[in-house]
């Protein structure tokens, strides 16, 4: 008898303790702070889009006429698919063949990012890293001259970045794509002058790119071209897509052109040589829509299996800004809105933000007898991608028109940032402290810093004088996420409104470090942002 009472005192023991435990934030098993990756919300988001097409078409083929492109290529690239494509003109003027979305155009120095992301995989499979001297895996960079005694040794990083320090060097780099090994190897030794110390600026190099060509070879034990097919065309199927013009079938490839004396010149092919890896690939918009596909595909962050030629980790690397290079801010000539846009180089990739797009990543590419561009963004999903064969076709100007297009169609919109769910009952506890103030709710839901920094005392009367203004509040149900952590709400009264915040603290599990209350009309999400007039 008195062994089952002790059992019986027991379990109403347990019992008591999963209770509390279950009622109370400070149990010992902390609540999940993980967050479901951010997601479009607009069921309707890929139809709006695609209202803006005929007009991006019409935009492209009026570009093409006035600036005299023989023939063109683009498409929009939207969640991993070449969701629209569209063609003008001619890729072979003598024979009148007709461009089109498998048409092969050189890319110049686009495929500066297929040099960067080879590094990448080189480096995740410990061949290398970044910041190792350039000159262990390319010798003849030994015996340079450095500008100055304290300049360091270049690093492959900096060579990624464009600051290794090397001068500008366009249109010189273009015309040494056929170069052999035997020739950039001499022109390294012979010595190459410095415009800065190596990573202390953006200046961007062709020769800086050649050389992580050669690094590529050195460090992986094969030809830079066969590398790259391997392990990342392959993998990608990127079919159409070489370093060697020669390989591209007659009937597919883009005879390149310049705009002279009225009439179309031929641009004589350049061969696939040394610098080959700062401007050499070729490629169709069928093709490069799976490559751009796989950089829109890192974001968001989230557990999944790894699918891509390198880690999403490591796209997302090449996305992010490395060198910065000098703010722009110019005014409109026809509507006067200012304009501003700041960012740099990444890693074979340049990124910016405007008034409009925080994250913008972005190559073009330029030779005698094309132009190029590649641009995409990755809170949203959408991408467009333009080839010319045309003399360094400037396709910036209608490719930005193209992104205010599918804006003003109303699809354009970055995918919601989600609460962790320890927000989500944050808010809902803050949400009743402000309905009814409780000292044991506010307790449990507060870090160490929030009553330290006002009593509870003074947030209780506070409250108080709000609700004598505009009654008793009930939360909105549109709760707006800044982060996973962090949020704002709208509380509606009797007679007005009430806006909440919080944030919670870096600690296990997370509690309120701040929540404020105050009285005023809700604030809208940020969505798009916009410069001063």
């Amino acid at each position: 008898m008195k062994a089952n009472m002790r059992m019986l005192a027991t379990m109403i023991a347990v019992a008591a303790l999963t209770s509390v435990s279950a009622q109370t934030p400070h149990a010992t098993e902390s609540p999940s702070f993980k967050a479901p990756p951010p997601r479009f919300t607009d069921p309707d988001r890929r139809a709006k889009l695609a209202t803006a097409f005929p007009d991006i078409d019409r935009a492209m083929q009026e570009f093409v006429t006035r600036i005299h492109v023989p023939g063109a290529a683009w498409g929009i690239v939207v969640d991993g698919e070449l969701a629209h494509a569209g063609a003008a003109g001619f890729r072979d003027v003598a024979s009148k063949s007709p461009a089109d979305e498998n048409t092969v155009f050189r890319i110049a120095s686009m495929t500066k990012s297929f040099t960067a992301m080879s590094i990448l995989k080189l480096r995740d499979d410990g061949k290398l890293a970044l910041d190792d001297p350039a000159e262990r895996y390319v010798p003849e960079l030994k015996s340079l001259q450095y500008p100055t005694s304290d300049a360091p040794r270049i690093t492959i990083r900096h060579l990624l970045s464009h600051s290794e320090g090397f001068p500008e060097d366009n249109p010189w780099g273009d015309r040494q794509l056929a170069d052999t090994d035997d020739q950039m190897s001499a022109m390294m030794r012979a010595g190459i002058p410095f415009a800065n110390a190596p990573g202390l600026a953006y200046e961007y190099s062709n020769y800086g790119f050649a050389i992580l060509g050669r690094i590529v070879s050195r460090a992986s034990g094969m030809p830079y071209a066969d590398y790259v097919t391997a392990n990342i065309l392959r993998p990608l199927g990127m079919t159409a897509t070489t370093l060697e013009p020669s390989s591209v079938p007659p009937s597919r490839l883009a005879h390149g052109y310049r705009w002279e004396d009225e009439q179309w010149k031929e641009e004589p092919a350049l061969a696939h040589g040394s610098f080959g890896a700062m401007g050499g690939m070729l490629t169709s918009v069928r093709d490069l829509s799976r490559y751009v596909a796989v950089y829109m595909d890192a974001w968001p962050p989230r557990d999944a299996p790894e699918t891509g030629p390198i880690r999403r980790a490591s796209l997302r690397e090449m996305q992010q800004l490395w060198r910065p290079a000098n703010a722009l801010v110019t005014r409109d000539s026809g509507t006067g809105v200012l304009q501003l846009n700041s960012g740099g180089y990444a890693f074979g990739l340049s990124v910016s933000q405007n008034c409009t797009f925080r994250h913008i990543v972005a190559h073009s590419g330029g030779l005698p007898g094309f132009g190029s561009v590649m641009r995409w963004l990755p809170e949203y999903g959408v991408g467009i991608i333009a080839f010319g064969n045309l003399t360094y076709t400037g396709w910036g100007g209608v490719v930005a028109a193209a992104f205010e297009t599918l804006a003003k169609a109303g699809g354009l919109q970055p995918r919601a940032v989600q609460p962790a769910p320890v927000l989500v009952e944050a808010h809902d506890a803050v949400s009743r402290l402000v309905e009814r103030w409780d000292d044991a709710l506010a307790d449990s839901i507060a870090a160490e810093n929030l009553f330290l920094d006002q009593s509870k005392e003074r947030r209780k009367r506070e409250l108080d004088d709000l609700h004598a203004k505009v009654g008793a509040c009930k939360p909105d149900p549109v709760f707006n996420v800044d982060n996973p952590l962090r949020g704002r709400w709208t509380m509606t009264c009797e007679r007005g409104t009430l806006q909440a915040a919080i944030t919670l603290a870096p600690t296990m599990p997370p509690r309120v470090q701040l929540f404020g209350v105050r009285e005023g009309p809700p604030v809208e999400p940020a969505r798009t942002r916009s410069c001063p007039q």
